[in-house]
């Protein structure tokens, strides 16, 4: 039986070659666990989830020429997930009679946000408009984020218009009744983890 011997030289080649094994036993174990060796692990790139979140725009069903289109950006930090009065963000709706024609608009900002699966409901304070009467009143959002056809529905719903009131409790409006129109866009709602109570 031939003995095998060992070289400098090919000592120094089961050195590299070991090294070679190893650096591919590390990668394979990178790739088995979700990273491929040139990214970062998913968790060093998770941000941290917010608590809640309304974001999107999109115009309602009409059979009539009215443009009616509602745009929010509402958000709830996840320090504050305790308390939906601490949302933040901007909500803008405009009616016209016809795209490009008459009609009101208000903007404002967000002051209260409440989510639960796919369902919302804000307020805000409007800060800008053309309908004088409005500034500075309290209107309240509901959305239902349902993918193709996302319904939404207002506060004012039963008066016809925003009654300019400032009265109105925080996170209230009616039921999401109205319709979005389908390839107008969108609505996105993020789901609120409620802070259940937890036993002693």
């Amino acid at each position: 039986m031939s003995r095998v011997t060992f070289t400098r030289s090919s000592t120094r080649a089961l050195a590299v070659g070991a090294a070679l094994l190893l650096t591919a036993g590390t990668a394979a174990v990178a790739v088995a666990s979700g990273e491929d060796g040139t990214r970062p692990a998913r968790a060093a790139e998770a941000k941290p989830r917010e608590a809640a979140a309304l974001t999107g725009s999109a115009k309602l069903f009409r059979r009539t020429t009215e443009d009616v289109t509602f745009t929010f950006d509402a958000h709830l930090a996840k320090r504050h997930n305790a308390d939906p009065t601490k949302a933040t963000g901007t909500f803008r709706f405009v009616h016209l009679d016809r795209p490009g024609g008459k009609g009101g608009w208000a903007e404002g900002r967000i002051d209260c946000l409440l989510t639960g699966g796919k369902v919302a409901s804000a307020t805000g304070i409007i800060t800008r408009t053309n309908i004088g009467r409005m500034k500075g009143s309290r209107v309240g959002f509901s959305v239902h984020d349902q993918g193709k056809q996302d319904r939404l529905g207002y506060s004012w719903a039963a008066t016809g218009g925003p009654d300019g009131t400032k009265k109105l409790t925080k996170c209230t409006s009616a039921a999401p009744f109205e319709k979005v129109r389908q390839g107008t866009g969108d609505f996105h709602v993020t789901p609120w983890k409620v802070p259940y109570p937890e036993g002693r």
